[in-house]
Formats: C-alpha cells, sequence, structure tokens
C-alpha cells in the first residue's frame, strides 16, 4: 500500500469476517466500549491514515486511536529506525525499578531507551523550567501521579480543584476529579476534597461575556472560593488545579484566553500547583509540542500518554518526593520498544517539521469543512489537528459517524453532539482534501 494513491475502498461494514472476529472476542471479553464496527487486520496492508480490515476494506483513519498513534500507520519516519534494531529480550524493561543501558555510554547508544525519552521530554518542556520525568503505562498513572506529588509536595493539602466536563482517567483516583459522563462515575468511591468549577468553552470568553458561571461578580469561581475573607477554602490546603488545556471527551472545548489568564493568575497568586493534562492533546497535536503553548499558562506538571507510547509526569525536580520508592513502578514506562518508539515519535516531530505542518493541515481542514457545511453544523473549531465539528442535535452526530464509516471514513464522537477528526501529524495535502470530502459528504447524507 502507498499512502500517497490508497483510497478508501469500503463494502459494507462490517462484513461477514468482522462479524465473527466481534462474536468470537465478545465470547470471553468483559464488556467495554468499542468506537467502530470494523475489524484491523493486523496482518494486512496499512500505510499513514490508511488500514485494511480483515474483509480487505480499506478505511482512511481519522482517529489515530484516540491520538495515541500520532503518525497512523507503519510510517516510515518511525518504522525505518526501528528495524535498523536487532532487538532481543527481555523487550520488558523494568523502567523504574532497574537501571539498563544498550552500549558503553548513553552518548554512544544506538538504542535509545528510557532514559533518552526522560532527556526529550524535558528538552520539550524546557519552557516551563521541567527536568524531571516519572515514566508509568497509561495517561491515568500519569495524571495519577502528578495527583501524587503534588500531595507530597504540600502536607497539609484537603483539597484539589478540577473542572466540569472534565476527563482524567478511570482509577478512583483520576474519576475523582472527572466530570464528563456520569457513567465513568457512578457508585464509585471518590478522594476527599474535590472542588469543581466551570469550563469556559467560549473561545472569546471573558468577564463581561461569560454565561457559565466561571467569571462572577468581581472575580471567577475558583478565586471567590479562595479569597482571604470571602472564600471557604484555605489556599494553604489546596493541593494542586488539574485543567485539560483543551477537554478531550468532554467535547474538544477551547477555552479563552481570558479564562486561561484567570487561572494562572489564581495559580500564581496563591502558589498552588497547576497540573496540566496532555494526555490527548499533546506531542504536537495542536500544532505546538503542548497546547499549554498555546495560553497564557505556566503549568507545573504535565502529564502526557498517548501518542508517547508511555505515562509519563513531567515536573521540576523540587516537586518530586526525595523519598525512595515514594514512587514505584515494575514495569513503569512500558517495555523498551515503547520508550523508543515515543523518542523516535518526538525526533520525528522536529526532523520533520510537523509542528507547522499540523496548523498548516488544521487550517485547510476546517476551511474545507466550513465551506461544505449546511446549518446544522453548529462549529468547526481546532487548534492544529485537534478538530471538532458540532452539530445540532446528538442524533445527527450518530447519523455522520456512520455515514462516514460506509464511506469509509473512521471518525469519532465526544461531548454530547460533537465529532473528533485527529488525522495523523504529517498529513498531506491530499489526504486532507480526501478525507474531509467524505466527511461533507457525510454530513450531506444526515438531512
Amino acid at each position: 500500500m502507498d499512502r500517497h494513491t490508497a483510497e478508501p475502498t469500503a463494502e459494507a461494514l462490517p462484513g461477514p469476517n468482522a462479524k465473527e472476529w466481534v462474536e468470537y472476542h465478545t465470547k470471553h471479553a468483559a464488556p467495554s466500549e468499542y468506537s467502530h464496527e470494523f475489524v484491523w487486520d493486523i496482518t494486512r496492508e496499512a500505510d499513514g491514515p490508511f488500514v485494511t480490515d480483515v474483509d480487505g476494506n480499506v478505511l482512511l483513519d481519522f482517529t489515530c486511536h484516540i491520538g495515541a498513534a500520532p503518525l497512523g500507520y507503519n510510517n516510515e519516519k518511525v518504522l525505518d529506525k526501528l528495524q535498523e534494531f536487532d532487538l532481543v529480550e527481555p523487550m520488558k524493561i523494568a523502567g523504574q525499578d532497574m537501571y539498563f543501558g544498550a552500549g558503553e555510554t548513553p552518548e554512544s547508544s544506538d538504542v535509545p531507551g528510557s532514559s533518552h525519552l526522560m532527556e526529550k521530554l524535558c528538552d520539550v518542556s524546557s519552557q516551563y523550567g521541567m527536568d524531571t520525568v516519572f515514566l508509568s503505562n497509561s495517561g491515568a498513572e500519569a495524571v495519577e501521579n502528578s495527583m501524587k506529588i503534588s500531595y507530597d509536595n504540600t502536607p497539609q493539602a484537603k483539597y484539589g480543584f478540577a473542572f466540569q466536563d472534565s476527563f482524567h482517567g478511570r482509577t478512583f483516583g483520576t474519576l475523582s476529579v472527572t466530570r464528563s459522563k456520569e457513567v465513568y462515575t457512578r457508585h464509585y468511591p471518590e478522594l476527599s476534597g474535590m472542588r469543581m468549577v466551570p469550563f469556559c468553552d467560549d473561545r472569546g470568553c471573558s468577564p463581561d461575556t461569560c454565561d457559565c458561571g466561571f467569571f462572577a461578580g468581581e472575580g471567577s469561581r475558583l478565586r471567590t472560593m479562595l479569597h482571604p475573607k470571602h472564600g471557604h477554602i484555605n489556599p494553604e490546603e489546596v493541593a494542586f488545579i488539574v485543567l485539560e488545556p483543551i477537554q478531550g471527551v468532554g467535547g474538544y472545548r477551547f477555552p479563552s484566553t481570558e479564562f486561561m489568564q484567570e487561572v494562572q493568575d489564581v495559580k500564581e497568586e496563591y502558589d498552588i500547583p497547576l497540573v496540566v493534562d496532555e494526555i490527548q492533546s499533546g506531542i504536537g497535536r495542536t500544532g505546538e509540542m503542548w497546547a499549554s503553548d498555546h495560553y497564557p499558562i505556566e503549568p507545573d506538571v504535565i502529564a502526557s500518554a498517548k501518542a508517547l507510547r508511555v505515562g509519563a509526569t513531567i515536573s521540576r525536580s523540587e516537586l518530586f518526593p526525595d523519598e525512595k520508592n515514594r514512587l514505584g513502578s515494575t514495569f513503569g514506562g512500558g517495555d523498551l520498544l515503547s520508550s523508543m518508539q515515543g523518542v523516535f515519535t518526538l525526533e520525528a516531530i522536529e526532523e520533520h517539521d510537523l509542528l507547522d505542518n499540523a496548523t498548516t493541515r488544521g487550517e485547510q481542514a476546517k476551511e474545507l469543512v466550513r465551506d461544505h457545511a449546511p446549518d446544522y453544523v453548529e462549529d468547526v473549531r481546532g487548534k492544529g489537528l485537534m478538530l471538532a465539528i458540532e452539530f445540532d442535535t446528538p442524533e445527527r452526530r450518530d447519523v455522520v459517524v456512520q455515514e462516514a464509516l460506509k464511506r469509509g471514513l473512521l471518525t469519532l464522537g465526544c461531548g454530547s453532539k460533537t465529532i473528533r477528526l485527529l488525522p495523523p501529524l504529517d498529513s498531506t495535502e491530499r489526504e486532507i482534501e480526501l478525507g474531509v470530502g467524505i466527511f461533507t459528504d457525510a454530513i450531506a447524507a444526515a438531512k
């Protein structure tokens, strides 16, 4: 398969083989969520955004596994480097429980591992003074460890702040700061002391125009709750403010500059650590390395995963506990291959100017959708290749997802009536035209 000439060739989905695979899988699997009625065939051809299913259908994937495969499938920008190595077992390296190397010195090593990945992460986060990383296996662990080091840094802490419609993971700790869908949290116990404030999703929101409730009176709900005279929470007892710079599961909600400035001002005034959840928005997805780079905030901790292939909690050394084994993970950072892929992904973003490409292709995609959008498309928004199209009803959104799939385009819903598009960071002009053309046809079919 050549991504430069490939075209979607979707027949009836799901096909007979896919149905058999799904039946076989669900016979013993715990009930779970599945976004698509297709089964990717890992033995067949795939290249960039194009993938083949078990019935031979070729699909154009504008989900990138919800951002976890930032360069799509079999991308030579990563694959060519991986193929240079004759790797041996054990591939699964205990990332935090022992040191490991490949060769005499780190500088001379041809095999980048978790140590090299941590160095790269500090390099791309140096604008925030970050110099220390704890690797883990998932985004939930990355956020959980962000919360843990914040509590450790504030022994007297009783509270943490998060935002309405947020999603931070599925562990008990991260669910305690998740407020996007009731199905995620129903009947589960929560950490005490978590406080929620509104998230302004009006990109032009200001104190004068705010109607979500964040800005109120002479300040914000956040500021009022911490006010020395009128508030009811002692700022010295707050461990963290945790924030998605751009909300993902909650509906690809892009905040205003004034909202972010108020969060930053409160954080600075009361010296509260700001944890940013960049699980979905980070690693170049928005045209900057971190979505935080678009806004007037100074994160104290960055939680990353998905596109990185491993979980990572990134911060300054003074925020991490000194006590040995205070944080730990037998297989922290996943396996050696995952660490290598993380390094090579970061290198590809730099070497191939993929931040600029994401910005350019994202603008192209938004313009094409807007040019063909009927009245029932209420909003087209995005930064880089983190794109969202909002419809007038949830039902119409769901129809568009299905109509796109019929035509060979994979998309994902988020929020209540929004579709997110996540093309690969190295998408070409042709691929954006092709994918958006299918997408607008699907919109037209949802009359």
